[in-house]
């Protein structure tokens, strides 16, 4: 086993955990970032173009850019982190111009435009930037449990390191999970990392989540690629099989509509209503948007072609590990969250951030996390590396009985529960009820004995996460009694005034649902 020590352990190599590891370094931490794939090219931005909130501090522009999402999110954001993530990634924008040298765009008067980035770019430069600050980088090697002091407090991780076939330890003052959402292997575009480790860590650890109900993100995509890119679809109009018009068809509203109907036949699509000089602008934009087009000697400005959708779960939903403090903080002592591993409920309320709020959150959120867990560590005084500490590792890796394998099995059958659009997208208690009761079942029986060897584990411990993932989604979608943000039971299509909270998740074998002890302000 390869046994370090250090500060701050930063699990997740995504924009979050870049900037998590950097800050903290910043700070005078020693920082070890373990990453699932190779730190810069796994994950979902690393993998295309993304959008950014970027707004310069002006007053008007900032309120409304806080107002233009709030109606989508039910009311459930909050002003003072919308405004905090506005300035934080205001700042890590322009450092991203000044110290890393990103190539921006540039308008017409030659001032850089600073809206959006490319993930192969930034995330190159990122890594540069993590390396130059004295990060030690595990790259392949998944941090697969949690490791806590006698008081319960997270004193590091253990993980596998894949490429050399053997374990390792870290211990650590702190923690920041920055491992992404969970998409349930799904082949959405840059997210077979994403299985939602970070949040099981986090419940084994004692920690509670937020906003499970909003974790039915899907994303258009065409019907031969995993492409989930959707911001260009704001630009198309969808058909029938037969080439008429489906009506109410839409990308950020009526994506309903479109699961509907691919329940029963094809669906097409055109992007027939961009200008010649909006067309230029997508190809300069997300070049990679187009790669299975054109390979395939499709114009989808002109030619129909069938879609898709994927789900994307907590990618691009907006439920995770509940936030407490300022610096993303947990309910744990020493343990930080930060990007899709966390709620972004603060910003976005109950409605997809999309790219673009997901984005200026990742950088926000670890930057804090990475400042706030260097802060703790310090304030051990160098016990970091003294401490007894014991793994909080469960399912997947200690069953309660015989171990055995089979991770595969376990997957498939969460992937019946929480991909069909009949079960999840389009919600009813008729249907959500009996897909709790499989998943439930699924997790005794894996609780039971699923337990795989060497690299096996991390894909064991990837099977538990997602089984745990769709039992809080479902369980928080079944207390939630209404239609709020992307959250929509057919069988209660309207919005309840009584239920304008949030709703706090936690446990393992046993799920349970509360409401937020703090309201929300009106």
């Amino acid at each position: 086993m390869t046994d370090l020590t250090a500060d701050v352990l930063v699990a997740g190599g995504g924009p979050a955990g870049a900037w998590a590891a950097i800050k903290a370094a910043e700070a005078g931490a020693d920082v070890v970032l373990a990453d699932k794939g190779y730190l810069g090219t796994s994950g979902a931005t690393a993998s295309a173009g993304t959008g950014v909130w970027y707004v310069e501090p002006e007053p008007e522009a900032r309120e409304a850019a806080m107002a233009s999402r709030e109606a989508l999110g039910g009311y459930l954001a909050d002003r003072g982190w919308m405004a905090r993530v506005l300035d934080q990634t205001y700042a890590n924008m322009n450092e991203l111009a000044e110290i890393s040298r990103y190539p921006f765009p540039e308008d017409g008067n030659g001032r850089q435009i600073r809206r959006g980035l490319q993930g192969p770019e930034y995330m190159r430069r990122m890594r540069v930037r993590v390396r130059r600050s004295g990060v030690r980088v595990l790259d392949h090697s998944p941090v697969t449990e949690l490791l806590a002091d006698g008081a319960g407090a997270v004193a590091g991780a253990a993980g596998y390191h894949l490429r050399d076939d053997r374990p390792f330890r870290v211990r650590a003052g702190a923690v920041v999970l920055a491992t992404g959402g969970c998409a349930f292997l799904s082949k959405a575009l840059g997210c077979d990392v994403n299985t939602g480790d970070g949040a099981l860590f986090a419940a084994e650890a004692g920690a509670e989540l937020s906003g499970m109900e909003f974790s039915n993100a899907y994303a258009i995509a065409p019907a031969f690629t995993s492409v989930t890119k959707t911001a260009f679809y704001s630009f198309a109009t969808f058909y029938h099989a037969d080439g008429t018009v489906l009506e109410g068809a839409g990308s950020q509203r009526g994506r309903s509509v479109i699961a509907r109907t691919l329940l029963s036949e094809p669906v097409l699509c055109r992007i027939d209503r961009a200008t010649p000089e909006d067309q230029r602008a997508m190809r300069l934009a997300q070049a990679n948007f187009f790669l299975p087009f054109d390979r395939q000697g499709i114009d989808p400005f002109t030619d129909l072609f069938p879609v898709t959708l994927l789900a994307e779960g907590t990618v691009r939903g907006t439920g995770g590990i509940r936030i407490t403090g300022a610096d993303c903080s947990t309910t744990v002592p020493g343990l930080y969250a930060a990007g899709d591993a966390a709620t972004r409920e603060l910003i976005c309320g109950g409605f997809t951030g999309g790219g673009s709020h997901n984005a200026a959150w990742a950088m926000s959120s670890g930057t804090w996390a990475g400042q706030g867990a260097a802060r703790y560590a310090t304030g051990l005084g160098g016990r970091a590396g003294a401490r007894t500490v014991h793994a909080l590792g469960e399912a997947g890796v200690r069953p309660e009985g015989p171990a055995a394998g089979g991770h595969a099995d376990y997957v498939a059958a969460v992937q019946a529960e929480v991909l069909p659009y009949d079960k999840n997208l389009l919600r009813h208690g008729g249907r959500l009820t009996p897909a709790l009761d499989v998943l439930d079942r699924t997790w005794r029986q894996l609780r039971g004995t699923l337990r795989e060897e060497g690299a096996g584990i991390v894909r064991a411990r990837s099977a538990a996460a997602m089984t745990a993932h769709a039992r809080w989604m479902y369980r928080a979608a079944l207390t939630r009694t209404e239609t709020r943000g992307m959250h929509k039971r057919q069988d209660l299509p309207d919005q309840d005034p009584a239920q304008h909270r949030r709703l706090v998740t936690g446990g393992l074998d046993d799920i349970w649902t509360r409401p937020e002890a703090e309201a929300v302000a009106s």
